[in-house]
């Protein structure tokens, strides 16, 4: 499975220059990446406009990432503000080529930026599976509660098979909690016994907050396998092997002993 993260500025409350910027980033991976993976609102950057800026599912924004996806034979996932029956939801979409998609509405709303005062939050998971690999798609703050990313056995699939290989996690994370970004990815692949992969954008934002960006992809044993720093706009691509994720899962393993929960509510 070939993982490509785009760390990029973003042009605050411009849907238009975004969707012109991130398809100059993407259309260069055409045949050599399986999943493209944008910031959390990578339209807009973290603005509370929800009101002047939501998007329906019929928008431009969904339009751009079908007909990119098409484009390079790949899935597109990036969250942006979206609008259903009068409710603004920070949604994830997960676009594959044939425009058929699967979407995430953020759990866990960022208090501390109002973001729950503008946006209805999210009820529930969502599993993705693309070219035989199973993905769990979430958005930023969600990073901070281990038990709504909690990998399992048997609790969401039938079976005993994990729940997903690869958690996603898009975001807005300020350079100033950056400790906290770079620690809790790690300690979520090493609990979940999973790839991470954590998309973050850089430079400022209209809030007049600073983006590192440290977006990473993380190994199922806390390995970090790619990191772009500094602040720096880039984008990689990781080819990541499920031999490897199978056969370190069957060594150590250690999710046939965790706890079974359900979420209610």
């Amino acid at each position: 499975m070939r993982i490509s993260i785009v760390q990029s500025t973003i042009h605050w409350e411009n849907p238009e220059a975004n969707r012109a910027m991130f398809a100059e980033k993407i259309r260069p991976l055409k045949g050599n990446t399986d999943v493209v993976v944008l910031p959390e609102m990578f339209t807009t950057g973290f603005s509370m406009r929800a009101g002047h800026l939501a998007e329906g599912m019929n928008g431009p924004t969904i339009q751009w990432m079908h007909a990119l996806a098409n484009e390079i034979d790949a899935a597109i996932v990036g969250s942006f503000s979206c609008s259903i029956d009068e409710n603004s939801l920070n949604r994830l979409v997960f676009m594959r080529p044939d425009g058929k998609y699967d979407f995430y509405d953020k759990r866990h709303l960022f208090s501390l930026g109002g973001e729950n005062e503008h946006f209805t939050p999210g009820r529930k998971r969502l599993t993705v599976t693309w070219r035989d690999w199973r993905f769990c798609p979430l958005i930023c703050y969600d990073l901070r509660f281990p038990a709504w990313s909690r990998n399992t056995l048997g609790s969401f699939v039938s079976g005993l098979e994990p729940y997903y290989d690869v958690l996603l996690y898009v975001a807005n994370w300020p350079s100033k909690r950056a400790h906290h970004w770079r620690s809790l990815l790690t300690a979520r692949a090493i609990e979940n016994q999973a790839f991470v992969v954590g998309v973050n954008m850089v430079g400022a934002d209209g809030n007049s907050l600073e983006y590192t960006g440290d977006s990473s992809i993380i190994d199922f044993s806390g390995q970090l396998l790619s990191h772009i720093s500094n602040g720096q706009e880039s984008v990689q691509t990781l080819s990541l092997s499920k031999e490897d994720l199978i056969a370190y899962r069957q060594q150590l393993p250690f999710l046939a002993d965790a706890d079974a929960f359900e979420f209610k509510g």
